[in-house]
């Protein structure tokens, strides 16, 4: 009989491995991102992982982040984006407010033709979601942020079911080569309810229908934590959103391992244009993983 088990077992064990394995291989795959078309706006979503101010060693800590911060740099040059939004890009101390950004500094600083949008004094604008842009090919016009709550006008309002605060943030940009506005929103979903997760986007299509509606072009981007095709991406497809089609992972486990499909997405409407992408680059920068997704780019022109 115990015999009979361990055989089992062992035979469940190299058909979950088999099996994992064709998961990550199908969702697997990376080429070098192609410069963008002329006139061609890129757009870009990244989450980056919050780092712990209080640890100085171990996963997300100040020491690994000395690690990471060189090659997160790199794959932020490689995407070579015109607009980037960012999740987690936040430098951890307890509490929803902090005015040191770690990454945002770094970024910044090493990046000179770039500054950041979505971003204000924390007491006024939470400053973990910045949208990064290009300054020689755009100008800022408008910035703003609503919490998942159901006080969404309230900073720092926890999440309908009283979770971790989450929200979308905001820029409205105006492209200098073609003189046409566009916004930008930028979320990040609560991971583990599934209620919390529908609530956010219908908030996020209520607030950007009249945008839509009036005729502007918007993109959608972030960390939605659900796959193309699910319901919850759908409340947005319902007014008129499309999603560039990522295909495999973005969420590697901090380790290369690409078991889920996309949960990271670039959504546009009011005229915008797919034109070239959607892009996924999962390679090591300089020998490491810079966080535990990758950073996905799609090629845009705007109406």
């Amino acid at each position: 009989m115990l015999k009979k088990f361990l055989t089992g077992l062992v035979g469940l064990i190299l058909v979950l491995g088999a099996v994992t394995g064709c998961q990550h291989v199908r969702n697997s795959g990376s080429d070098a991102v192609p410069p963008a078309p002329a006139q061609a706006l890129r757009l870009a979503t990244y989450n980056v992982h919050y780092i712990i101010l209080r640890q100085q060693t171990g996963p997300w800590s100040v020491g690994d982040w000395e690690r990471r911060k060189g090659p997160l740099d790199l794959a932020f040059k490689a995407v070579d984006a015109d607009v980037m939004a960012f999740q987690e890009m936040e430098s951890f101390g307890g509490g929803s407010q902090s005015d040191v950004n770690l990454t945002l500094d770094w970024l910044l600083a090493n990046n000179p033709g770039y500054a950041a949008a979505a971003v204000g004094p924390v007491d006024q604008f939470p400053s973990t979601q910045p949208i990064l842009y290009r300054t020689d090919r755009m100008r800022m016009l408008d910035q703003g942020w609503f919490f998942f709550s159901d006080t969404p006008d309230v900073i720092y309002a926890r999440t309908f079911n009283g979770s971790y605060p989450a929200f979308a943030s905001w820029a409205e940009f105006e492209d200098s080569a073609t003189g046409t506005p566009f916004r930008v929103v930028n979320l990040h979903t609560d991971f583990a309810s599934l209620s919390n997760r529908e609530q956010s986007i219908a908030l996020v299509a209520e607030r950007i229908k009249p945008w839509i509606d009036a005729g502007e072009a918007v993109f959608v981007m972030g960390d939605f934590n659900a796959r193309l095709g699910s319901p919850i991406l759908g409340l947005l497809s319902d007014i008129g959103v499309e999603y560039a089609p990522v295909q495999g992972a973005t969420f590697h486990f901090n380790r290369g391992i690409n078991l889920f499909a996309a949960i990271d997405h670039i959504g546009y409407a009011g005229g915008a244009a797919l034109v070239g992408g959607p892009f996924v680059s999962r390679e090591k920068f300089d020998g490491e993983w810079p966080t535990d997704h990758y950073p996905v780019a799609a090629d845009f022109t705007l109406p």
